[in-house]
């Protein structure tokens, strides 16, 4: 039977240190083991006077302006976890325990790829549990303007995204592809977050962006790219914008089967559509693959 029928936690702790991105504060991160079914929950190490746990569930997420916010009823919450989100959706861990010192995750260059080398570090191990995938039965779509999001029955998980700006440093980027671990080591997990530099100083005066630099975001002007190296694709942006979608759909509990396609959304209509998936219970399913134990003669 193949493993990935079966649900995935660590074999040790993978760590790293970083700094965030909005909050330009330092903060240390331990990806632990844990049990089956448990999902993935984070821990506000930092929090000692109440409840620190914030499990990642599509009603956790708080606030989506520029990264996706989860939060608890004791008011506790965890920015930007959309990067690390990813990695353990397309890596395929299913429970892990999120330790985090700080209120956001290290943004560290951008992009999942540190996420993905320390994961690989530490390796996986399989537990004796069916792995739960989402099946999506009927189309769910939510829409915003010029702005959509859609999640379409498919045999596979599959991604597709559109974006649009006037820059010429970007101008419109769209990419469709089928989506499994293979593919998002070598097609998304490396490509960075993006912002224009006339927004900075606005950002930061709302108290964000105050870790960003061209150490972990593209940086546009006009019609220019800052960063002395350049892209690492050409459509890096719109394979970010992918990315950041992947972890979003994480929060649902499990592996999506099913399509999923952006035109111009973000981490607000990418969480508006995981609700409008989970308020209509027949456009999807629990889904296994694992062989049930034969019963005993």
């Amino acid at each position: 039977m193949d493993a990935s029928a079966y649900q995935h936690t660590l074999k040790g702790p993978a760590v790293l240190a970083g700094i965030g991105v909005h909050t330009g504060a330092h903060a240390r991160m331990a990806v632990r083991p844990a049990g089956p079914d448990t999902g993935i929950v984070f821990v506000r190490t930092d929090v000692t006077d109440r409840d620190n746990r914030v499990p990642a569930t599509g009603e956790s997420v708080v606030k989506t302006q520029l990264g996706t916010v989860i939060g608890n009823a004791a008011g506790v919450t965890v920015s930007t976890i959309e990067h690390l989100m990813a990695a353990l959706a397309m890596l395929g861990v299913d429970n892990a325990m999120v330790e985090l010192d700080g209120p956001e995750m290290p943004i560290m260059d951008g992009s999942a790829e540190a996420f993905v080398e320390v994961l690989d570090r530490v390796g996986l191990r399989r537990q004796e549990a069916p792995r739960r995938f989402i099946e999506i039965l009927d189309t769910v779509e939510v829409v915003d303007g010029d702005k959509r999001a859609t999640l379409s029955p498919a045999e596979g998980f599959e991604v597709a995204f559109e974006i649009a700006f006037p820059s010429k440093a970007i101008g419109r980027q769209r990419i469709d592809m089928a989506m499994d671990e293979a593919a998002f080591r070598s097609e998304l997990a490396n490509c960075r977050t993006f912002g224009f530099l006339h927004e900075v100083e606005a950002l930061r005066a709302m108290g964000l962006a105050r870790g960003g630099s061209m150490e972990n975001v593209i940086v546009i002007e006009g019609d220019r790219i800052l960063n002395p190296e350049g892209l690492r694709r050409p459509d890096e942006f719109v394979r970010h914008k992918a990315l950041d979608a992947i972890g979003d759909l994480y929060v649902l509990g499990g592996p999506v089967l099913g399509r999923f396609e952006g035109i111009l959304a973000g981490h607000a209509l990418n969480n508006a559509l995981v609700r409008a998936l989970l308020a209509q219970p027949s456009a999807w399913r629990w889904r296994t693959f694992a062989d049930p134990l034969k019963a005993a003669v």
